[in-house]
């Protein structure tokens, strides 16, 4: 038999874990309209999306290289960059080059004035969660992993592509 003081503890447990997880919503929203916020700030005012100007300061960087090393570099999977550089070649930002005896090797290299955007645009908003996570204790990272995990297998979005902007994910093409 439940007594009133048990189930009042279990409704007050029930209502604190029903908090918790409009805490847990709101988090993620405000992560998301963060993105969402960032992204369009740089379109609107560089004309490239969150991906496009990744791929631009991974070359920046590392000088040119092939498509699947930028793929790596920016966590994209590969067909994800092939729109990229599609639409940063089509900008004037980026060439294809092709400096081997393989005429199958190409490398994306930056035209001058997608060196000047690289030196003139903001840093990549994941840039600011890097450096916050490097200073976290590793156990911190580790919990912070597990739980970012748990939510992941509970969309089911493991899997999903995740380039940041509609324009570069393979279904744009």
């Amino acid at each position: 038999m439940v007594t009133n003081e048990q189930h009042s503890g279990s409704a007050a447990f029930s209502a604190n874990k029903q908090e918790s997880i409009r805490e847990i919503i709101y988090l993620i929203r405000r992560l998301m309209q963060a993105g969402y916020l960032y992204t369009k700030e740089l379109n609107k005012k560089y004309q490239v999306s969150a991906p496009q100007l990744n791929c631009l300061l991974a070359l920046y960087e590392k000088g040119p290289m092939p498509p699947s090393q930028i793929a790596r570099l920016i966590m994209v999977k590969s067909s994800t960059v092939t729109g990229v550089i599609d639409r940063l070649e089509h900008k004037n930002l980026v060439r294809r080059t092709r400096n081997s005896p393989d005429r199958r090797v190409i490398n994306i290299e930056l035209t001058e004035a997608g060196k000047t955007l690289a030196e003139h645009a903001p840093p990549p908003i994941q840039q600011k969660i890097v450096d916050g996570l490097q200073r976290l204790p590793d156990a911190q990272i580790k919990q912070i992993t597990h739980d970012l995990q748990l939510l992941t297998d509970m969309l089911d979005a493991r899997e999903l592509d995740i380039s940041l902007h509609p324009e570069d994910s393979p279904a744009h093409f």
